[in-house]
């Protein structure tokens, strides 16, 4: 009986720790003032602060951030990870 109750209780606790996920976002909008093409940095002005993040390459939008420096983005991120970055 114990045997059965212990592994029910391993069982249970791996399965609801392979559904958790931090999940977390962040939004900034501000001007691109740049992008560094080495080593996929994006500095963005929010609010007079300056936001660096970096660019993967799943990001949707990537490919258009060099014609974004100097305009008004959204970027969405997970763990200073771009997830997205887009005009306006």
């Amino acid at each position: 009986m114990k045997h059965t109750l212990t592994l029910l209780a391993v069982l249970g606790l791996a399965l609801s720790s392979s559904y958790a996920g931090c999940g977390k976002t962040e939004t900034d909008t501000g001007k691109l003032k740049s992008f560094d093409k080495e080593t996929k940095t994006v500095v963005v002005d929010v609010s007079g602060k300056d936001v660096k993040r970096t660019l993967t390459p799943s990001a949707k939008g990537a490919a258009d951030v060099e014609k974004l420096v100097g305009k008004k983005v959204t970027v969405v991120s997970s763990h200073s990870k771009i997830e997205s970055i887009t005009k306006g």
